[in-house]
């Protein structure tokens, strides 16, 4: 009865197991589930949340520079030997047994408004490194796109290739067999032989490039090159081909507007200004208010320890503190130096930022506009290659034209397919490089 038990758990946990292998063996990842598990796996966006919540915690910090701090402390002691004991004003040789205990707190009053400066400060910092998560999110979005568009376009070139080799391989034996009955000279047997042997070599390249592609994008995962992934492959009849109007000035307008880099430097600009702010506030005086209470008891004492402690020996204390700088060995002035220097280099930072934005939305528009006119005349291309093809086979078949002209023709075809091909992605490419340029980018992303 035991061993019918086992064997039955053991077939369970088999099935279950086979279950999930299977399962995991057939997962089907589309665009916006690879964007999504990129996003997942991306330590880049785990070391920007890190920083975030950095600045977060330094926010938290200059907030809390405004506020009093409460100090206590706690001592014991054994005196042995000759001694005074003020509490009767004997001296003699005894030992003496006390404890004491304290509580002191300070307060800024004024620090020349660097506390107020460095809260703004780091705000500043903390909305810059928001800003810079954003872009970061952005850059993943568009890479994993951008391999997981190059990974398709493989395929179909792949796909591509194999149809060719087998239209080769149909024409070798057609030709094979009106070379037997000598309809056909043996020349055109052995240059059909070659062409075959050349599509095969092409669908060895294309073959290999699928999977060096598919590493890529599983490397913009961050997965394991082994990981039991597919990847969903759209007809490419289904893909949005839509082409848009688009107006650069408006458009370098949008991107100077939604880049989150620019945003996130700006805000930099503000960090850096407020830095040297809160610098330049250490050469003025600075105020602070402290108090404390402190107690004490001891065994000589006549008192019981609760009257000591609460009522005879309690003391208290308040005072201002006014620190003026006279000379600190030029250190202020150097900082306040170093901090305006920084102040200006973040604010050249920005204008280039600036004029790359420009640069970067320019070139896409143009090569955008380059790609619509790919698209246009690609079609035009296939439609007359296909034509043309299938006008030379049917001479060929009939005897009127040559291997060569037919097998010119077939290149022609096949060139301008792949032509199209590469149209079709690099134009779904440049699209989403512009919406990329100009910070319109997000997990959402589709290809239809």
């Amino acid at each position: 009865m035991k061993s019918l038990w086992l064997a039955l758990t053991f077939t369970l946990f088999g099935s279950a197991w086979t279950y999930a292998q299977s399962t995991d063996a057939s997962r089907e990842l589309s665009l916006e589930g690879t964007i999504e598990l990129a996003l997942e796996n991306s330590t880049r966006l785990q070391e920007i949340d890190n920083n975030v919540s950095l600045a977060k915690a330094q926010r938290t910090n200059a907030a809390a520079a405004f506020l009093p701090n409460l100090n206590g402390g706690l001592s014991q002691s054994r005196n042995i030997g000759r001694q005074f004991d003020n509490t009767t004003g004997d001296f003699g040789d005894f030992t003496i047994n006390s404890f004491g205990a304290s509580l002191n707190s300070s307060m800024p009053l004024f620090t020349g408004f660097a506390n107020i400066n460095e809260l703004r400060s780091s705000e500043a910092t903390l909305e810059s490194r928001e800003f810079t998560r954003q872009r970061v999110k952005e850059q993943v979005i568009f890479s994993t796109a951008s391999a997981y568009l190059q990974y398709l376009l493989s395929l179909e070139l792949r796909d591509l290739a194999q149809q060719t080799l087998d239209v080769s391989k149909q024409q070798l034996t057609r030709i094979q067999a009106q070379v037997e009955v000598g309809a056909r000279p043996e020349v055109d047997l052995l240059n059909q032989e070659s062409t075959v042997a050349s599509n095969e070599f092409q669908l060895i390249n294309r073959q290999n490039a699928v999977v060096q592609n598919r590493l890529a994008l599983l490397r913009e995962m961050e997965l394991d090159p082994q990981a039991n992934i597919s990847f969903e492959q759209p007809d490419i009849d289904e893909l949005n081909l839509t082409m848009q109007a688009y107006d650069l000035d408006q458009l370098v307008s949008v991107a100077l507007e939604n880049r989150a880099d620019y945003q996130s430097q700006q805000a930099s600009i503000q960090a850096a200004y407020f830095s040297y702010k809160a610098t330049q506030g250490r050469v003025l005086p600075s105020l602070s208010a402290s108090a404390n209470i402190r107690s004490s008891l001891n065994d000589r004492n006549p008192f019981s320890y609760a009257d000591q402690f609460s009522d005879q020996n309690i003391s208290r204390g308040f005072s201002l503190s006014l620190n003026i700088p006279f000379f600190n060995r030029l250190s202020t002035r150097t900082a306040i130096v170093s901090q305006k220097l920084n102040y200006e280099n973040t604010k050249l930072s920005v204008d280039r930022t600036r004029l790359s934005i420009i640069s970067e939305v320019t070139q896409a528009y143009n090569d955008y506009q380059a790609r619509v006119a790919e698209l246009e005349s690609t079609a035009k291309a296939l439609a007359a290659s296909e034509r043309a093809y299938q006008t030379e086979l049917q001479r060929y078949d009939i005897g009127i034209s040559t291997l060569v002209e037919l097998s010119q023709s077939q290149a022609l075809y096949v060139q301008a397919q792949s032509n199209r091909l590469q149209a079709v992605y690099s134009y779904t490419f440049q699209e989403k490089l512009l919406d990329y340029y100009i910070g319109n980018l997000n997990e959402t992303l589709s290809l239809k």
